[in-house]
């Protein structure tokens, strides 16, 4: 009888562990649904932030809004494909950062976002323009709010170097690009495209150079931005990814963008080589290829071609052509000018091979590369700290 009675003692407390294992994992289980609940109408009423790549940055809308004044016209730094640039200033940390804020009223401004971000997720090069947040929800009038935080670059835009706006300035501080400062600047941009379209795990064309895409640090280093319209080959992993370049509209800038892209041709990387060269030859003649001058058949490249080689120091930007006379001592000023005319007659030539009518007809970058750091050495070869940049 004794032995039952222990019998039947012992079940019961087993039956009551077992009860009270199963009571306490009802009521954490439900804890944890209702604070997943929780958490999730909190990041309906709030920006939320996506990062890009492992960042120290955590932003909200409400913190862009402190950063930038309310995005006062005093921190505009300037205006992008589908939106516009501000500067930006963390409070707490002071860290200077630029935030471009995207127009959703503008038509295919969501699906740069998501090409924007897409594009710049998984790469990584020093001539590239550092991504650090992109930030996606809505505003105080409950209103879609997107913008991508970039790296803040101190120098500006190679826009505003080579065209600046008069009285921007002031007088004393007009912005000159030297010689040997475009080329390197030239080499940067270069490298980013070689990266571009030959390094990453597909090959991505940015389908927008032009010189306000190309932004240069405080040592002057140049790094290619605005992937808003760039395309990754290979693939079609969104709708937005089309090959052709109708997908979100005409690719590119007039006067930058390759003549194919207007007759729908598909994007490849022959089409930034096309740019490119646009913006070399604009680089060292200091014209804009939507220059007034250009009309009735006359192009950029047409007006650099004619004068090659006896007529080069009338299409070379006035501000290079008064280095070149000014540089040097008496005893190797002419040496230094023959090397001078040479130097610029060989960029020439590759602006104008990068820029031929036909994509075939136009170099590889990697090659385009090689033959612009043969140049800078042979311009400046005691510069031995301007090695190849990777």
């Amino acid at each position: 009888m004794l032995r039952c009675n222990l019998k039947t003692s012992s079940n019961n407390s087993l039956r009551l562990k077992v009860a009270i294992i199963f009571v306490t994992l009802g009521v954490t289980l439900a804890f944890t649904c209702l604070l997943i609940l929780w958490i999730g109408k909190k990041k309906e009423k709030h920006a939320t932030t996506t990062s890009v790549e492992n960042s120290v940055l955590q932003l909200s809308y409400q913190s862009i809004v402190r950063a930038t004044d309310g995005f006062c016209t005093q921190n505009l730094v300037g205006s992008r494909s589908f939106g516009s640039v501000y500067k930006g200033v963390l409070e707490a940390s002071g860290a200077v950062f630029a935030v471009k804020v995207l127009n959703l009223l503008n038509r295919g401004a969501s699906r740069s976002f998501l090409a924007e971000c897409e594009a710049l997720k998984n790469i990584r090069h020093r001539n590239l323009v550092k991504v650090l947040t992109a930030i996606s929800g809505v505003d105080y009038q409950g209103t879609d709010f997107k913008a991508l935080v970039y790296e803040f670059m101190e120098n500006g835009s190679l826009e505003d170097w080579l065209h600046p706006l008069i009285g921007m300035n002031g007088p004393e501080t007009v912005r000159n690009l030297n010689f040997f400062q475009r080329v390197s600047v030239a080499i940067d941009v270069a490298h980013a495209l070689q990266y571009l379209h030959h390094h990453c795990e597909e090959p991505i064309i940015h389908c927008d150079l032009k010189p306000s895409n190309i932004l240069l640090d405080e040592e002057m280093v140049g790094h290619i931005s605005d992937f808003g319209l760039a395309k990754i080959l290979s693939t079609d992993r969104l709708n937005y990814s089309a090959n052709k370049s109708s997908s979100l509209g005409f690719r590119g800038a007039i006067g930058y963008a390759p003549p194919e892209y207007g007759m729908g041709s598909e994007l490849s990387t022959k089409g930034d080589v096309y740019s490119f060269g646009i913006l070399l030859l604009e680089m060292f003649t200091g014209k804009r290829p939507t220059d007034e001058r250009f009309i009735e058949g006359l192009s950029l490249c047409n007006f650099v071609k004619a004068a090659l080689p006896e007529r080069i120091v009338e299409v070379t930007d006035p501000i290079l052509v008064e280095e070149r006379v000014t540089r040097g001592t008496p005893d190797v000023k002419n040496s230094r000018n023959d090397r001078h005319l040479r130097c610029l007659n060989s960029l020439f030539k590759i602006g104008l091979t990068c820029s031929a009518e036909s994509p075939n007809e136009r170099i590889d970058m990697s090659d385009v590369v090689i033959k612009l750091c043969s140049i800078r050495d042979k311009f400046h070869p005691t510069r031995l700290s301007h090695e190849v940049r990777t």
